[in-house]
């Protein structure tokens, strides 16, 4: 049968933004997926270097609309590293708080988006999307905001935590783990999920290091990084918390991976409220036109994000970034759905790219 070249975009209900794939298939075999990039592109590093320091973070946010937190967060921490200012302590557990509870959100939407994908189990859809709105709920009531918060600000927060903050996390992490084994009963019970996600999307571990993927994608191949163990920042050497490795490198396994990383998230939680003072002072610095004292030659900041490695390079001027670079752990986990598609049946794509977690803002940039 000869190959035959197909066009799947540039907008598809699967992709979670606008991409194009040019596919060569022969029958139902995918012989060659070439994505194609750049819909979204608007420039944001370079808009950055063209705006005073803390103008900028409405503009990480819109990078990963699902989890804008993390972009708000790591901007501004890199901003604070060129300035020198340091975090306080009562806003250090405040922010792995928020940031974690941020990371279940997105989890949540990730698998409720990827059971849809696969063509069944709107049931988990809706429950994934009926516990991500009490977290979602919980954000907004601190920050003020349902989805974009730009809640950080120089050594804190924009503003004080509500006064039942510590009373309404505590009962909503209960909530989430004791709501999490019936995903288990839906999804790891169910013959079409398995079918559709077990032994399908095969990245090895050696693959998984040249390609430089990470976050779950790189956890699911069998490698245990993670950047709040090997580079801890805030209050994370002060916590105990696991890192969910797996080893078949499978669509199941990039599943299984996030759903642990959900629980884990709740353990860093409940931690963090324990051990944060009831009076903390969690209230960064206001909004000021100023710039680093003495200017440092290049700041490089790295967070785990929900979707793997976030690293800010930025190279600081007086009042504004003269020169900002975004790595991207989207982008970098898209290069390798080439390799992974090869040889699968056509569905299958969809499982995969679904598996990988993308958000074509963030890479597009």
């Amino acid at each position: 049968m000869a190959v035959v070249r197909i066009n799947v975009g540039p907008v598809h209900p699967s992709t979670h933004g606008v991409l194009r794939l040019v596919v060569d298939v022969d029958g139902d075999t995918v012989k060659l997926v070439e994505p194609h990039i750049g819909f979204l592109h608007r420039g944001v590093e370079k808009l950055c270097e063209t705006r005073m320091y803390m103008q900028n973070p409405s503009y990480m946010e819109k990078l990963d609309y699902i989890a804008p937190l993390s972009w708000d967060e790591l901007y501004v921490a890199a901003v604070e590293q060129a300035m020198g200012i340091p975090v306080k302590e009562g806003a250090q557990y405040a922010r792995v708080i928020l940031l974690e509870f941020q990371r279940i959100a997105s989890h949540l939407l990730w698998m409720g988006t990827l059971a849809s994908d696969l063509g069944q189990m709107f049931t988990t859809f809706m429950w994934a999307f009926r516990d991500r709105s009490k977290v979602i709920k919980l954000l907004e009531d601190v920050a003020g905001s349902r989805m974009f918060y730009v809640n950080m600000r120089l050594g804190g927060l924009y503003q004080p935590l509500p006064k039942d903050f510590k009373e309404r996390s505590l009962a909503l992490i209960d909530y989430i783990e004791k709501t999490m084994p019936e995903y288990i009963e839906i999804l790891d019970k169910n013959e079409i999920f398995l079918e559709r996600t077990k032994g399908i999307g095969v990245l090895s571990k050696e693959d998984a290091i040249n390609y430089g993927v990470s976050g779950p994608v790189l956890r699911a191949s069998g490698v245990k990084e993670d950047v709040r163990r090997s580079q801890p920042y805030y209050v994370y050497d002060k916590l105990k918390f696991d890192v969910p490795v797996k080893y078949n490198g499978d669509s199941f396994d990039r599943y299984k991976v996030r759903f642990e990383e959900i629980l884990q998230s709740t353990k860093i939680i409940r931690q963090c409220l324990s051990m944060m003072p009831d009076d903390a002072d969690v209230v960064g610095a206001p909004i000021k036109l100023i710039g680093p004292a003495a200017k440092p030659d290049t700041i490089i900041t790295r967070r785990e994000l929900p979707r793997g490695e976030g690293l800010i390079y930025m190279i600081p001027d007086k009042q504004k970034p003269y020169r900002i670079s975004l790595r991207s752990p989207t982008f970098v986990n898209l290069s390798v759905l080439s390799k992974l598609c090869d040889g699968v049946k056509f569905a299958d794509i969809f499982s995969i790219m679904g598996s990988l977690d993308l958000v074509l803002a963030e890479i597009d940039r």
